[in-house]
């Protein structure tokens, strides 16, 4: 449930600063009026797209019956990484998201043309709301039915928070600004997705697609046990196991080095165009 309100709250922080940025532009902007007409066209829009992969996603797992497993593991890993990718595009484009969009928007507003908004809208809703649907689903596929409704509540939780998030935000930075955010979401998403590949890899070496090597190379229970609610919490937020195999733990050292090497490549090229 953790996961689920976490992916929630972001993803929908993400999408309301986007659909914000548009908003207090065509607010400001003298003529702009039409243009909210289309921007809440494109929110709606969005939403229809997320709603239709979402169908699909299910159809797609009802299709294959007998490799249900091989599937929920497949989205593991591309919900991994799509959220190491949208890490590294914020870490891109962050700083210049306001400005970049601005420009769009007057260049539409020059000529006339709204579609632009909602194209803009659409896709930033459709986007959040796709990859909201991909980080989820294997966390709802292998929930028991009991815990959806609680899920559904979690969801819920997620969605308000991002609206008192964002509401704080909008205060100009008197209580929390947008750097302090990106930063703190960045290192828990990048932790996410470390828990995710580490489902994929037990779901994996329970396939036999990968060798166990060794079960239980240490056991901390003692410290903390991954099966009670609160180091459950901690295992689906950050791929912590209390008695992992010896390849558990060897793809999860991979995963960070990948990400150091990421990010270290994505920092040397900003500095590069920065010269």
């Amino acid at each position: 449930m953790g996961q689920v309100a976490f992916i929630i709250w972001r993803e929908s922080v993400e999408a309301l600063l986007v659909v914000g940025i548009l908003y207090a532009w065509l607010a400001r902007t003298p003529g702009a009026a039409p243009g909210r007409r289309w921007l809440w066209g494109g929110v709606v829009v969005g939403l229809l797209l997320a709603a239709a992969l979402a169908l699909g996603i299910y159809s797609a797992q009802e299709l294959l019956l007998d490799y249900q497993e091989q599937f929920q593991t497949a989205m593991l890993l591309l919900a991994a990484a799509l959220i190491v990718q949208m890490v590294l595009w914020m870490r891109a484009h962050g700083r210049t998201l306001k400005r970049d969009l601005e420009q769009g928007l007057s260049q539409r507003a020059g000529q006339g043309s709204w579609w632009g908004v909602a194209v803009l809208a659409a896709l930033a809703i459709a986007r959040e709301g796709s990859e909201a649907v991909v980080f989820l689903f294997g966390t709802l596929a292998a929930a028991p039915a009991d815990e959806l409704p609680w899920m559904g509540a979690a969801a819920l939780a997620g969605l308000a928070l991002a609206l008192l998030t964002f509401w704080l935000l909008q205060l100009g930075g008197k209580v929390l600004n947008w750097r302090l955010f990106f930063r703190l979401t960045e290192a828990m998403l990048l932790l996410l997705a470390g828990a995710l590949v580490v489902t994929a890899a037990e779901k994996m070496q329970a396939l036999d697609w990968l060798p166990a090597l060794r079960d239980g190379i240490w056991n901390t229970s003692a410290l903390l046990d991954d099966m009670t609610r609160g180091g459950g919490l901690v295992a689906a937020l950050t791929g912590y196991r209390a008695q992992p195999s010896l390849t558990t733990v060897l793809v999860l050292a991979g995963y960070w080095a990948a990400i150091a090497w990421l990010l270290r490549r994505r920092c040397g090229a900003a500095a590069g165009s920065v010269r």
